[in-house]
């Protein structure tokens, strides 16, 4: 019989369970049984073990009962691995591969704390990034969840040379996929060829270099349980839902480039489980004889089509609109740096003015794609400049009003982002603009920032607009000028939207968005409650709707008020339960205890009640330390994420703390008792001015935070000694 997958599965997974075991056997030795293992800041143990055997690795004998499971799920000693014939042996194989990895990952973490960086980003003595936390997977489980990450190849090997190498990267970008990558092939690392290329790695240009060894493939397979665990709502343990999760949402496929060896093939084994398949640079052995794959597993691609096969076989489709700009362009670049040795020319930032600004003009008076440029473009300057900016977009269209003026102009930001060079920061008149060398030297000019927008606002909102010019300027006295002008416009949107109230408001909206991961979420936006992720508000759910009346924003008539303390109306109910698929009949929106709004992983903020204080803490998802609810983020997410109401808890966003229907039910911001240091600086301005029109303009300065403690028992001194005012109120509970 020739050699075949099943045969080569067999014998990488034995060879790796017993390389782990002997490595756990060896850390027994020089320390106790009761010693911690895991990877840094998740809440979810070693992900993959608990996500499909539902056990929780904390410590070194825990992973006893684990290795007893992986020999178990091995053929026995006594049969050859080219008698395998059985497909279930193989998957088997490749499980009891991933959870030996994972282990042997948690063992380097014990005694090489200092392997990997455990950053976003390299530093600039390692390139090895190691097991992502569950900051970067909320922060990244947005991008998943509202499309501008389709999903995530996981590339094992090197390509034969670094021009091909940076060829796959810069495809795999261009389609808004992550690129997750280890391993090594006759000595080249796809990582290490990239970072001798000069390209960015990390998770923020999307090329994440887990690690140097085949191993840390782990890491994208526990990037992916955790997803599961934490958007899908899929209970640890639940195998069988784990894998149909992945197999229906979660977009990845494996590319292994290279020779293949036995342990690669284990690692597929692995992956097919997920449904996650197999595409490979050089030819694969067939899996069984006479089983059939073609979908499973495709062998032999050229490094032209490996991109593109590997998207069909996965049923990856992503629509990428042709952008007339001399760089590369799309979300992958959204968040590259340019640093101070890279610009070519710089604009805002404090080191000139700029502003940006968007206003509604009459059909008549906007020539659609007019750009124009008044003052000196980047082509005039030399290198290391600087330029004041104004960016002026005139927009015309039937549905076009000045509600969605704001709208448009926060795109802005991520649409130069895109632009592969050109880092863009802030917004209105505090924007931020660098222009790389790179971009420079291949033409990029200021005009092309018209261009940009000018084909994405038609793209992404052409249902309210129809025509668009766009009016940049460099000199100094009209970019003041223009500075001037546009202050008064803010103040007086900022003063149209705040005047709204959920009482004078009909109809509210809601925001499915985070369905393809939750799918009992329903998130409900009205005009003092925005978007847990805080993305959304209601007028841009609004316009959202404009765009597309079967989008995720949809109109949702209240109806006849239920409980107007709480926040509960009969159309929002009728509309949940229906949306939800029957999982959730009701719920209210004013209120942290009596039946909360659903929370899915995408919150920026989680709420919780501290009864021994009388009040409630809330916790930013950026804040990595312990609470005084005795749960830090990451647990607190995995816990009441999914989609699900937990009274008691709350997800919420930034921007909603100081809405005045914040947990009104509860009596809102005077409840609230301890948040991060971090969260009171960024909230300051809003929260005083909140906070004085509740009389008690101090009450910032009255909430405790992580200088003053992480326990109930540990704030309430500070609490009574400053008199807040939560200690005054009707018992919470």
């Amino acid at each position: 019989m020739s050699k075949t997958v099943a045969e080569a599965a067999i014998k990488g997974a034995r060879n790796i369970v017993n390389a782990s075991y002997e490595v756990y056997k060896q850390t027994l030795v020089t320390n106790c049984p009761d010693t911690a293992v895991g990877f840094p800041n998740t809440a979810y143990f070693l992900p993959v073990i608990y996500g499909i055997l539902g056990i929780q690795v904390e410590k070194l004998s825990d992973m006893g009962m684990v290795f007893d499971k992986c020999f178990k799920m091995l053929p026995p000693p006594e049969v050859n691995a080219e008698d395998v014939t059985e497909l279930g042996a193989v998957l088997e194989a490749g499980l009891s591969t991933l959870f030996a990895e994972e282990m042997l990952e948690a063992l380097r973490y014990l005694s090489q704390p200092e392997y990997y960086t455990n950053t976003e980003d390299p530093t600039p003595d390692n390139i090895w990034l190691g097991a992502a936390d569950d900051i970067i997977l909320r922060k990244r489980g947005v991008e998943f969840v509202d499309g501008t990450a389709p999903g995530f190849a996981a590339i094992i090997g090197a390509a034969p040379d670094n021009a091909a190498a940076e060829s796959i990267a810069a495809e795999l970008q261009q389609k808004n996929l992550y690129t997750f990558m280890c391993g090594e092939s006759q000595g080249k690392r796809f990582a290490k060829q990239l970072a001798d290329a000069d390209v960015e790695l990390g998770w923020t240009p999307r090329l994440v270099s887990f690690g140097d060894e085949a191993t840390a493939a782990i890491f994208a397979f526990g990037f992916a349980v955790r997803v599961a665990l934490s958007f899908g709502n899929v209970e640890p343990g639940n195998r069988a839902k784990l894998f149909e999760y992945s197999q229906e949402r979660i977009k990845a496929f494996i590319m292994p480039l290279g020779d293949i060896s036995d342990e690669w093939y284990a690692n597929a084994a692995g992956a097919l489980n997920f449904g996650f398949p197999i595409i490979a640079d050089k030819s694969v052995l067939p899996i069984l004889p006479g089983v059939e794959s073609v979908d499973s597993v495709l062998a032999g691609i050229p490094y032209s089509r490996i991109v593109s096969k590997a998207m069909d076989a996965r049923g990856i489709k992503v629509n990428v609109t042709k952008v007339p700009v001399p760089v590369a362009y799309g979300p992958a670049y959204e968040g590259e740096r340019v640093r101070g040795e890279q610009i070519y020319l710089e604009c805002g930032g404090g080191r000139t003015q700029m502003v940006e600004l968007v206003t509604t003009a009459k059909m008549d008076d906007v020539t659609d794609g007019k750009i124009e440029l008044f003052g000196q473009d980047v082509s005039d300057m030399p290198e290391g400049s600087r330029l004041p900016l104004a960016i002026v977009v005139e927009a015309a269209g039937h549905k076009m009003n000045e509600d969605y003026e704001p709208i448009l102009e926060r795109q802005i930001h991520h649409l130069l982002n895109y632009a592969q060079g050109v880092m863009h920061i802030g917004q209105r008149d505090i924007a931020w603009l660098r222009i790389g060398k790179s971009a420079a030297a291949k033409g990029f000019s200021l005009k092309h920032i018209g261009s940009i927008l000018h084909a994405k606002l038609h793209q992404d909102f052409g249902g309210i607009v129809d025509k668009i010019q766009i009016k940049l300027y460099t000199t100094p006295e009209k970019v003041a000028e223009i500075s001037r002008q546009s202050k008064k416009i803010y103040t007086k949107r900022d003063e149209r939207i705040e005047g709204m109230t959920d009482e004078n408001t009909e109809t509210f909206y809601s925001c499915t968005l985070c369905q393809s991961f939750a799918p009992s979420h329903v998130c409900i936006v009205s005009p003092e409650r925005t978007g847990l992720c805080g993305a959304y508000n209601w007028m841009d759910c609004r316009a959202s709707n404009e765009i597309n009346n079967i989008g995720p924003n949809q109109p949702v008539n209240k109806g006849a008020v239920i409980d107007a303390k709480l926040g509960q109306w009969s159309g929002i109910n009728q509309f949940v339960e229906k949306t939800s698929g029957g999982v959730v009949s009701h719920y209210n929106l004013y209120s942290i205890i009596y039946d909360p709004m659903t929370t899915c992983g995408c919150c920026e903020c989680i709420s919780a009640i501290l009864p021994l204080c009388n009040g409630v803490m809330t916790v930013n998802r950026e804040h990595t330390g312990m609470t005084p609810c005795g749960m830090k983020f990451t647990t607190l997410a995995g816990t009441i994420g999914g989609g699900i109401t937990t009274p008691g808890f709350l997800g919420h966003s930034k921007y909603n703390i100081t809405q005045r229907k914040f947990i009104s039910a509860e009596d809102g911001l005077l409840r609230l008792v301890w948040m991060p240091k971090s969260l009171k600086e960024e909230i300051r301005e809003r929260f005083n001015a909140r906070a004085a029109e509740l009389g008690v303009p101090d009450l910032l300065e009255r909430i405790a935070d992580e200088s003053v403690g992480t326990t109930e028992e540990e704030i309430l001194p500070f609490l009574e000694e400053k008199q807040h005012p939560a200690l005054t109120l009707e018992p919470l509970i």
